[in-house]
């Protein structure tokens, strides 16, 4: 048989210096120790990690020592769930103090009556720890006081941060310069509505009154012969294709070469119809707008 010690503490901030002092004398003779550190004691003993191992490595008839009930139980439902596991097991549970002559898994009717009101004092004790808590925060409240961890940015750095993003810079640049997480970061933008998207961005366009694009423009040109068999030769791609699928036509007593120009090419000759009539010796160049 074998002492095992079980250590619980509810918060982070707290120690196991007040259980590790009365159990001193089991821990100088080595024994075992398990522990919950900040670990609530709402949530049930045979749900806590370090006391399920205690009871995996316990053989029968070994005992559980605990420095005080509340270390392990807090809660009528906590023992009426705990005892039946420490009888089935052959485990023992004593808790130093004025029960250290009590066996608290002990099957008798007698102990079972003296846990169960231990268990339910222990309880309300709890609660009411509880409602005191409640009400000092209220009262805190109701002075303007504030409750919880300093703030990690002052009202004048939260501001630079919301300006600085505003100006593009981002969000872990932003946490380097100050030296906080970027999760302070984001939360001090989103407590000033800075990371919302502007109204007119929430409202997808409505296809029906988008302004469609104007088409491409066409241009119509008119060239005498003898310039489309020059532009055949120096011309580019553009002006090559417009050639090949235009059309010859017969002016007087010379030939000439018709075709639409639209795209890049109409970009190029800057809009409108550009017309090139041969008349004898002479040409002649007019532009009107390009039909619709």
């Amino acid at each position: 048989m074998a002492d095992r010690i079980y250590l619980r503490h509810s918060t982070d901030k707290q120690t196991d210096a007040r259980q590790r002092h009365a159990l001193a004398a089991l821990l100088t003779d080595g024994a075992p120790v398990y522990g919950d550190p900040a670990t609530s004691s709402r949530q049930l003993s045979l749900d806590r990690a370090g006391f399920t191992k205690l009871l995996h490595e316990a053989a029968v008839g070994d005992t559980i020592r605990i420095a005080d009930a509340a270390r392990l139980f807090r809660s009528v439902a906590d023992i009426l769930a705990l005892r039946p596991v420490l009888i089935r097991r052959g485990l023992h549970l004593r808790v130093p103090g004025l029960l250290s002559g009590i066996d608290l898994a002990s099957d008798d009717p007698g102990t079972k009556m003296m846990v169960s009101v231990l268990a339910a004092v222990l309880e309300f004790q709890r609660d009411m720890i509880s409602e005191n808590t409640r009400e000092g925060v209220a009262a805190a409240e109701a002075v303007g006081k504030t409750l919880g961890r300093p703030a990690a940015l002052s009202e004048d750095q939260a501001a630079k941060v919301v300006e600085a993003f505003g100006e593009g810079v981002a969000v872990k640049a932003l946490a380097r310069r100050h030296r906080v997480d970027p999760k302070t970061i984001r939360r001090t933008l989103d407590a000033a509505g800075a990371r919302e998207l502007p109204e007119h961005l929430d409202v997808l366009p409505d296809p029906a009154t988008e302004q469609q694009p104007a088409p491409d423009p066409e241009i119509t040109l008119d060239l005498p012969g003898l310039l489309a068999d020059h532009l055949r030769t120096a011309g580019d791609e553009t002006v090559l294709g417009t050639i090949a699928t235009g059309r010859t036509i017969r002016r007087g007593q010379g030939l000439g070469r018709s075709g639409r120009v639209g795209g890049e090419g109409g970009a190029l000759l800057e809009g409108g119809a550009v017309e090139f009539e041969r008349r004898g010796s002479r040409a002649s160049v007019s532009t009107s707008p390009a039909p619709p």
